[in-house]
């Protein structure tokens, strides 16, 4: 092993240190729930890989959930997950995620969250990148999609949305934009593209979901969760329909979650790559820097 990696995988260790002790500083539980699962939430756009008759999990969200509903609060997870086909310079199919959850909160409690963490994991208010330097000062601004839109492309978020040019004009024109001094959260997500998150009480069309940007990389996706097992069996059902559609076979419904959904009390959730965290902490260009294995050197 070059001496640069391991230097690397000496950091990586610190920095989930670090990062374990400042959720159990605020009183986090942390959890372990299976990585192997009957049936993952169906979403269009992340395929699970299977395990036999099961799937490995792209996220722990299901059984996190699940344990919200059965009145475990505040919990945390740092865990393995597994998503077929993404590769690539910030990318790849086995990842290690941070997620977290909180009852009785939304969306805006997460985003104090995350600069909490990122405070903490800094030691001071500057994220030094190159020759770039990130203010991590609280609070971060907090930018809509439909301004970022405005803002960033040539085209409307909704006509975007109808033409179904929205990830090419998001991932395109505007991610590059996003967190160049400070982080930045991209809030308020179309409400086709956010299927378990709770809808904004002032405008239906847009969901209280957020991403967290620093550098132009998406680095969380959290949002206010939806509790409404009747709207989300309705909204699995649409993805399961697209996933068809795509000449994929969809999983069974996780009947388990929906059903325990109707007991979960208002609460917010967040999913954090914990991999591309340390690229960023650590000065790293490519994702493969910070892992001990790739898979092509399996």
């Amino acid at each position: 092993m070059r001496p640069s990696r391991l230097s690397l995988l000496k950091k990586r260790a610190a920095l989930i240190q670090a990062t374990r002790s400042f959720f159990i500083d605020q009183g986090f539980l942390e959890v372990e729930t299976p990585i192997r699962i009957p049936a993952p939430a169906p979403e269009a756009h992340i395929e699970a890989e299977r395990a036999g008759n099961w799937y490995l999990q792209t996220s722990p969200e299901l059984c996190m959930k699940r344990l919200l509903a059965a009145g475990c609060s505040p919990i945390f997870q740092i865990c393995k997950c597994f998503r077929r086909h993404e590769r690539g310079e910030k990318h790849l199919p086995e990842m290690t995620l941070l997620e977290w959850y909180r009852a009785e909160a939304d969306y805006h409690d997460l985003m104090t969250d995350c600069e909490g963490l990122l405070l903490a994991l800094t030691r001071d208010t500057v994220l030094q990148m190159g020759n770039r330097t990130i203010d991590l000062t609280p609070p971060w601004p907090r930018l809509s999609l439909d301004a970022a839109f405005e803002r960033h492309a040539a085209t409307s978020l909704d006509h975007c949305l109808a033409d179904g040019s929205f990830e090419e004009v998001l991932v395109r024109d505007i991610e590059p934009q996003l967190g160049q001094n400070t982080p930045v959260f991209l809030c308020d997500y179309p409400a086709s593209q956010a299927s378990l998150a709770r809808l904004h009480p002032s405008n239906p069309a847009r969901a209280e979901r957020f991403e967290l940007y620093i550098n132009g990389l998406e680095l969380a996706n959290g949002f206010s969760e939806l509790t409404d097992a009747t709207e989300q069996r309705q909204r699995f059902e649409g993805e399961r329909e697209i996933i068809s559609a795509l000449g994929r076979q969809p999983a069974p419904l996780p009947e388990p979650f929906l059903r325990d959904l109707a007991h979960m009390p208002p609460a917010a959730g967040i999913a954090l790559g914990l991999d591309r965290l340390i690229m960023l902490y650590t000065g790293a260009s490519h994702i493969d820097q910070v892992v001990a294995f790739t898979p092509e050197e399996l």
